[in-house]
């Protein structure tokens, strides 16, 4: 009977062993599809903030500044630029996420600096409408110039080649 029980152990084991190389050899990859709720732009409202936060420390770990150009919010990693429309006049302005804010139960999309609201011409009303939807962030900087390969008189301020014309005096 004990011999039976190891026999019929071993037959479960080969057969699993067998069955999970082959299962998953037959399986094919699937595409990533990214989820429906994802989306690139958002409208919703708008609300500032200025003088009374001025100098707080914000999430980011700098002190705020009502002067430039940045906003609050719970639904944008920090440091993400945005275009920042006001629909109710067409204004625009691009502003950096640095804070969160401002509270979920407000149901804001954005808090913006005194300043991006100020380019949006809504300070006196407190909110607005807007359409907001994230910049692609990306730096340059200018290619070297291998000075050992061109000398510094045969180029123009362009960076172009020119000819060296000597004129007799």
């Amino acid at each position: 009977m004990e011999k039976r029980l190891q026999i019929f152990g071993l037959l479960v084991v080969a057969s699993l062993l067998w069955t999970y190389p082959t299962s998953a050899a037959t399986t094919k990859a699937k595409p990533y599809i990214a989820p429906k709720s994802m989306k690139l732009s958002y409208v919703g409202t708008a609300s500032w903030y200025g003088e009374r936060h001025q100098g707080r420390k914000m999430a980011n770990g700098k002190l705020f500044d009502r002067h430039k150009l940045t906003a609050a919010s719970w639904y944008f990693p920090l440091g993400t630029t945005m275009r920042v429309v006001n629909l109710k006049n067409g204004k625009s302005v691009v502003v950096t996420i640095t804070d969160r804010g401002p509270g979920m139960h407000l149901h804001r999309l954005i808090d913006l600096s005194e300043a991006a609201a100020g380019r949006l011409d809504y300070v006196g009303q407190g909110l607005t409408s807007v359409f907001i939807f994230p910049l692609a962030s990306f730096s340059t900087t200018p290619a070297a110039l291998d000075s050992h390969l061109v000398g510094p008189s045969t180029l123009s301020a362009a960076g172009n080649e020119i000819a060296a014309v000597h004129t007799p005096m």
